[in-house]
């Protein structure tokens, strides 16, 4: 599932047309849907029009809703549960869901965000991402919002590979999904049944072709593909994974385009960097 960038045209506006083509390119080159809304999709820039057309323009480009699972995340409860409904009604497979963000909640108040969004019926896939959220969804969390009934999934972005067996123990229900690009590997062996992915929007083919062979334990396979394409996914993980992945996107052809502030656009060395790297990855046949 692609966590998608959002192109934005020079004027900052949408480009609803140029998104719902990048989501039919994505299927057709070997994603299973998209996830749109989410941080890559600068979400906390759009007005609530923009992001509810956002995943409407999603579930027509994509065919079927069931590959669609849209960003639900806001600083209320109340307001997250709205967008889980707007999503259902749209008709959108799952949703994914930070916890509480405005404040370092307590468990007490994370269990009852996640029951309060879940009210709206649709699955839910939490967000574990504490470098930016500060609440940390531990594995015992987890296993507690699983045994609630109020998600059916974790993407897990702490980087933390030795949670993925601690989340299995406590949770064997539980589906574990690879939340950051450069543990993907690392994840898969470990049982991960999914991946949340930004690097395809750049190069789907080739970071489809390394997500099933590292699921299948294709280490052959997996290993000098990740190794090749590591310099690139590492990005995901860093302040600048919009810009890099956008950036990375314009190199390969894609609608990447700028970003909304207060993000600003690459400059020096960092973009320097990630120019290299997908040039790189081009030039050895990546796509």
């Amino acid at each position: 599932m692609v966590a998608t960038a959002l192109p934005l045209r020079e004027d900052l506006s949408v480009d609803y047309d140029a998104y719902a083509e990048h989501v039919r390119w994505l299927i057709a080159n070997g994603c299973d849907g998209v996830v749109p809304n989410g941080s890559l999709g600068e979400y906390q820039t759009l007005t609530a029009e923009e992001r509810a057309r956002v995943v409407t323009t999603a579930v027509e480009a994509a065919g079927d809703g069931a590959r669609v699972m849209p960003g639900v995340a806001a600083y209320g409860s109340a307001e997250s549960r709205r967008w889980a409904e707007q999503a259902a009604e749209a008709g959108c497979g799952s949703v994914l869901l930070l916890p509480p963000n405005a404040y370092r909640a307590d468990a007490a108040a994370v269990r009852a965000h996640y029951a309060e969004v879940a009210k709206a019926g649709v699955p839910i896939v939490a967000y574990n991402n504490p470098i930016d959220t500060k609440v940390d969804l531990v594995p015992s969390l987890l296993a507690q919002l699983h045994a609630d009934g109020s998600i059916v999934a974790v993407k897990e972005f702490s980087g933390d590979v030795r949670r993925a067996y601690e989340i299995a123990e406590l949770a064997p229900g539980l589906d574990l999904l690879i939340g950051a690009d450069d543990v993907l590997l690392e994840l898969a062996v470990a049982g991960a049944v999914g991946w949340i992915a930004g690097y395809p929007n750049a190069l789907p083919q080739a970071s489809a072709a390394l997500y099933r062979a590292a699921v299948a334990k294709d280490l052959d396979t997996a290993l000098p593909l990740y190794k090749s394409l590591h310099s690139l996914l590492r990005w995901d993980s860093k302040t600048e994974f919009v810009q890099a992945i956008k950036l990375s996107m314009d190199i390969a052809g894609r609608p990447g385009g700028p970003v909304r502030a207060p993000r600003t656009a690459l400059t020096g060395e960092i973009e320097a960097a990630v120019r290299a790297a997908t040039e790189k990855a081009l030039a050895e046949g990546l796509r």
